[in-house]
């Protein structure tokens, strides 16, 4: 079974299987190595650089006693470009029993996933998708509010190209939502598909230019990085400046229940003077990323039936 994108996993699953799975890895953590997965193999591919997916997956593993290995590809170096499910193969064949894929160009995971034996797990597909993000945004949100039915979210910032986001609200679309903002400039607005994938799941959306207009009615504020070329270039171009960052005032509109994620790394959209404030959750939502991901490669070792992409 592979992981590909974020809407083939279910609330039902999420709740029943992998997040009460997730807390017993934080647990496990807590007192340092085990060997659930003594001798798997774990070979990570990159095409794009990655701290906190690459690291967090090679913790994960090394935490359940298997081991990692793996190599960083400049696409634009190779004099001779090999294709990419030629190197699965090859991979395949020196018997991992992980592939993580990070690619940079969307379709990848599902390119890999075609020749591969191994189970691959999409590390993030050019603008595509990162459904291990998703799946650990997803668990914060449940472990910080206790539960994801009837919440309200906003999501902010670069909603095109942000492949967080994208698998957000995709997983999101099938867990009870009360509704989602996306809040960004109008160049960089969410994708058609998210947005027909929610009304077809009945999930009520509004898009907005200004985080300060949706910050008193949302329960999570879901910032993406301001720093991005694109994101300047579209707030240049508007007519009307638009607001996608958090501030102090943000901050005293947001109710004391809410939290504000981030996937990392950061710029001046959430400056560090505010992380003092219980509310910012970018550090714990970091730290859950370990815990989903031991959860996740035990579930693929026992091959447990995770759902299927669509």
């Amino acid at each position: 079974m592979h992981v590909l994108e974020a809407r083939q996993f279910e609330r039902a699953w999420l709740q029943g299987t992998l997040f009460p799975l997730a807390d017993r890895m934080a647990g496990l953590a807590e007192f340092g190595a085990h060997r659930l997965l003594e001798g798997r193999r774990l070979f990570w591919l990159f095409f794009e650089p990655s701290t906190r997916t690459r690291v967090s997956f090679e913790s994960a593993i090394a935490l359940l006693g298997g081991t990692a290995t793996g190599i960083q590809v400049d696409p634009g170096a190779e004099l001779v470009p090999e294709r990419l499910e030629d190197r699965v193969q090859v991979i395949n064949g020196y018997g991992y029993d992980f592939l993580l894929l990070r690619y940079h160009e969307e379709g990848g995971a599902a390119r890999a996933a075609a020749v591969s034996r191994a189970p691959v797990i999409n590390a993030g597909d050019g603008a595509g998708e990162h459904p291990t993000q998703a799946l650990l945004d997803a668990y914060t949100i449940w472990k910080e509010l206790g539960r994801l039915e009837g919440l309200r979210v906003a999501l902010v910032g670069d909603l095109t190209y942000e492949r967080s986001t994208t698998s957000l609200a995709r997983l999101l679309a099938h867990c009870g939502v009360a509704g989602i903002d996306f809040v960004s400039p109008a160049l960089l607005p969410v994708r058609a598909e998210i947005k027909h994938e929610l009304a077809d799941a009945g999930v009520a959306f509004r898009e907005l230019r200004d985080v300060r207009q949706v910050a008193a009615d949302v329960d999570v504020l879901y910032l993406t990085r301001a720093h991005t070329e694109r994101l300047r270039y579209a707030q240049r171009s508007e007519r009307e400046a638009g607001h996608y960052a958090v501030d102090a005032h943000v901050m005293q509109l947001l109710r004391p229940s809410a939290i504000v994620m981030h996937p990392l790394p950061r710029g001046p959209e959430l400056p560090p003077e505010l992380d003092a404030d219980p509310r910012v959750a970018c550090f714990r939502q970091a730290r859950n990323g370990l815990h989903v991901r031991m959860a996740l490669l035990l579930l693929l070792a026992d091959a447990s039936p995770l759902p299927a992409s669509r």
